[in-house]
């Protein structure tokens, strides 16, 4: 078995509520992802984007990391690492810094967006990610890349996200059990949006949901940043559990039933289509009708829009998504979920599914692999960003001020 140094790959782990998902991924020599390897297991031990019992949960991403190394034909040694669960937050912040050589350079943009970072955060909190929105030279807004550009001052607004930082040494703990290292923790809904939305979307304005078992993760950019992110603790299984209560039937049955049968908007389903329910305890399975289904899938389903929607406007952004809604993730799949939510949302909506992969797309092309292809991408850009700086000659004014400290003795 070949290392994933030597070939060139990039692993993503994604440990949800209901399933663990491993992708595999090789750069190809034109810089795009080819899929060679997936590994997918049932979740035990977690709930919420919380670990619940740890020696369950290390079972599983063992399962799921060793299917993926025997299609893949690879060790793997490390991933990027998804992270989800109502203990990450979100805050907007500033930061501003005199420009040294009157033309920003790369060091004036890491000094501005290290001022914005540097607000408190409590002992119990990390920071996952600092996204750039935009930048301001003096009296000039909106600039996107402002290297090489004229001024006194520079002000820049980021995007901080953050978690709860037992729940990451948690998530960590067992990965690294699993002798795996975490290159990077990466919000989910951050991460599924690399795998399913274009540059158009986000300039225009697009809000993601990531449609879990235990979670839903929300993602919303206007003019191509990011400017807000939440985890609302409900989502799939809220639908399973209504299923195995009002049908009397085990919830490894209604899981089956929500997946094969279930309709989130009863008038798309006919009177006369009906469906075997199996019972409890030994007794016979009956015949249900497929409405019925419906009829008690619909009312959860709104609930869930109606909190994402409650979410928008709570943040001040429903008016700024030009682009509608893009839904992705496992719950987002079940018929009917497009039209219900566009009905709900008034507004355009599509199911996002992973885009930009080669290789083998048929294993991932589904929108519960979104998050797995998204931390792909997220470790394709990661490398791509430091080989860059590696092969990047040492800039002219840098060399400069190396001189000037020679000369000054502070060399």
């Amino acid at each position: 078995m070949s290392k994933v140094n030597e070939r060139n790959l990039v692993v993503g782990l994604d440990i949800g509520t209901a399933k663990i998902t491993v992708a595999v991924g090789e750069i190809t020599p034109d810089n795009k992802l080819s899929i060679v390897g997936v590994g997918n297991q049932p979740a035990r031990g977690m709930d919420k984007g919380g670990v619940n019992d740890l020696n369950l949960v290390i079972q599983s991403i063992q399962r799921a990391v060793n299917e993926a190394e025997l299609m893949a034909d690879c060790r793997i040694g490390s991933v990027y690492l998804g992270i989800s669960g109502k203990h990450i937050r979100c805050q907007n912040e500033n930061g501003m810094v005199p420009i040294n050589d009157q033309e920003v350079i790369q060091e004036d943009v890491d000094n501005v967006i290290h001022t914005a970072r540097s607000v408190p955060i409590s002992a119990e909190r990390r920071m996952l990610h600092v996204l750039p929105q935009e930048y301001s030279i003096d009296c000039q807004d909106g600039i996107k890349s402002p290297i090489g550009m004229s001024g006194v001052r520079m002000e820049a607004k980021v995007h901080i996200i953050t978690c709860a930082n037992d729940m990451a040494k948690n998530i960590v703990k067992c990965v690294e059990r699993c002798n795996l290292n975490a290159d990077q923790l990466i919000f989910s809904a951050l991460a599924s949006s690399y795998a399913v939305l274009t540059d158009d979307e986000k300039e225009l304005g697009i809000c993601v949901v990531d449609m879990g078992a235990g979670t839903m993760d929300i993602s919303i950019f206007t003019n191509g940043a990011l400017r807000h992110t939440a985890v609302i603790p409900v989502a799939g299984n809220q639908v399973t559990s209504d299923i195995a209560k009002i049908f009397r039937t085990p919830l490894s049955h209604a899981e089956e039933i929500k997946v094969q049968y279930a309709c989130a908007l009863k008038q798309l389903v006919s009177m006369e289509e009906s469906i075997e329910v199996p019972s409890v305890g030994g007794r016979p399975a009956r015949s249900m009708s497929r409405h019925t289904l419906a009829e008690v899938v619909e009312p959860r389903y709104q609930e869930l829009f109606e909190l994402i929607h409650e979410e928008l406007k709570e943040c001040g952004l429903e008016d700024q998504i030009a682009a509608g809604y893009v839904l992705t993730g496992g719950t987002a799949k079940m018929e009917g979920v497009v039209e219900f939510a566009e009905e709900i949302f008034q507004m355009p909506v599509r199911i996002g599914q992973p885009t930009e992969i080669q290789g083998l797309k048929e294993y991932v092309n589904d929108p519960m692999y979104s998050t797995v292809i998204g931390l792909l991408h997220y470790g394709l850009q990661a490398k791509e960003q430091v080989s860059t700086e590696n092969k990047q000659p040492e800039g002219f004014n840098a060399l400069l001020t190396r001189v000037g400290a020679w000369f000054k003795g502070e060399f």
